[in-house]
């Protein structure tokens, strides 16, 4: 659901005020659950969810933890946070320069370095691969009542092999949770980790599926990028037993993420209804062809 800029411009200013950062001309460039502001200093606002703020210092602590690692990543400002304004927990962060999506090698390298470092002194939590779906499936009014009940039971199924029967991996490590070129930027000839908010104690599995359902699922990655990305990263994680179980959660999410979006997008419907139709069978076996819908 969007939020209205306006009522959040007064938790800018009071955080702003909090940490001492001058909170003229702050100007938002994303307004959501999570929103984004930017100062015309070169200072990034993040303003997370109520209740929110024990993950928002765990991602101010994870990124200072990646820069002492030699990882590059968004860099958090030398100040106290988060701060609390207006009920809400709120971030300080150094924009970056100029960049854009990184390549599918540059996912692989990255992930590789990641998933060598030993796991941080500090709780950043255990990955929960089902987080918040049931939610956005009921948040999801688009969908046929039919539809929900199909996709809650898919849910189901899938929590209950990720819990009980799941086939043994890779050793779990520190991972990002939702690693994709979006995530993983480049700016100039340095490769650049953003979004930090899903890291977690998981399986390297999970990061590397990303790019695997991409490549078998929505088609945006061809074959002969996905035959580099393993090649790079040494490893192909559709050869593991565990992988249809992760794979299928991650099209649930993607599947749930634009169900939810699409109650206020119209024009995301048609998109978000195709999604669950594949799922359903309707439309052949993979890939699919999803489009993206932000």
């Amino acid at each position: 659901m969007m939020i209205p800029a306006q009522p959040s411009a007064v938790v800018v200013r009071e955080a702003c005020a909090a940490a001492g950062i001058d909170p003229r001309g702050a100007e938002p460039i994303r307004i959501a659950e999570n929103e984004t502001w930017r100062l015309p200093t070169g200072v990034i606002v993040r303003i997370a969810r109520p209740g929110q703020g024990y993950a928002a210092s765990r991602e101010v602590r994870v990124a200072r933890w990646l820069l002492d690692a030699g990882i590059p990543t968004v860099t958090p400002l030398s100040v106290e946070q988060p701060v609390l304004a207006v009920g809400r927990p709120v971030t300080f962060w150094e924009e970056l320069p100029p960049h854009e999506h990184g390549s599918i090698s540059d996912v692989a390298e990255v992930l590789k370095a990641l998933h060598a470092l030993p796991a941080p002194d500090f709780d950043i939590g255990r990955l929960d691969p089902f987080a918040r779906i049931p939610q956005r499936l009921s948040a999801a009014d688009t969908l046929t009542e039919r539809d929900r009940i199909w996709l809650l039971a898919l849910h189901d199924e899938l929590a209950q092999h990720w819990t009980g029967d799941l086939a043994e991996g890779l050793p779990h490590r520190a991972i990002h949770g939702d690693a994709w070129p979006g995530n993983i930027v480049r700016a100039g000839r340095e490769t650049v980790l953003i979004d930090l908010e899903r890291f977690s104690i998981g399986p390297p599995e999970w990061d590397l599926v990303s790019t695997s359902v991409r490549a078998h699922t929505t088609g945006a990655v061809t074959a002969s990028e996905y035959a580099e990305f393993c090649e790079l990263y040494g490893y192909d994680v559709t050869q593991w037993q565990g992988y249809d179980i992760l794979a299928g959660t991650r099209e649930l999410r993607m599947v749930s993420y634009a169900a939810q979006h699409a109650a206020s997008h119209p024009a995301w419907r048609d998109q978000a209804q195709y999604r669950v139709d594949c799922l359903r069978g309707h439309h052949g076996p993979r890939p699919w062809k999803w489009k993206g819908i932000m």
